[in-house]
């Protein structure tokens, strides 16, 4: 439980989770670094079988993402992800120097 300006949250506070940069791999996978340092990868395979995300089948246009206020995106930002699912379904990488 936390307060924050005089309002009362049951919850835990969550640290707010950003991309700093998002780069599409082979197969499917993106490379995330978050604002926090961590550096994920994250396969989007069972993504592209949900009706928004289908154009991204498309390689050419699942390369394409990039980073918009901290939030992966494609085509004009009419698609996205929320940083939170992929810092959470993601898988850690090393950080490199």
């Amino acid at each position: 439980m936390y307060t924050m300006d005089g309002i009362a949250y049951a919850e835990d506070k969550q640290e707010l989770i950003e991309v700093s940069s998002v780069r599409a791999l082979a197969d499917y996978v993106l490379w995330v670094k978050f604002t926090n340092g961590e550096i994920k990868k994250f396969d989007f395979h069972p993504y592209l079988e949900k009706p928004v995300y289908a154009p991204l089948k498309d390689e050419e246009a699942f390369k394409s993402v990039y980073v918009d206020s901290g939030i992966p995106m494609w085509c004009d930002g009419d698609i996205d992800i929320a940083p939170e699912r992929l810092y959470k379904d993601g898988i850690a990488v090393a950080k490199t120097a």
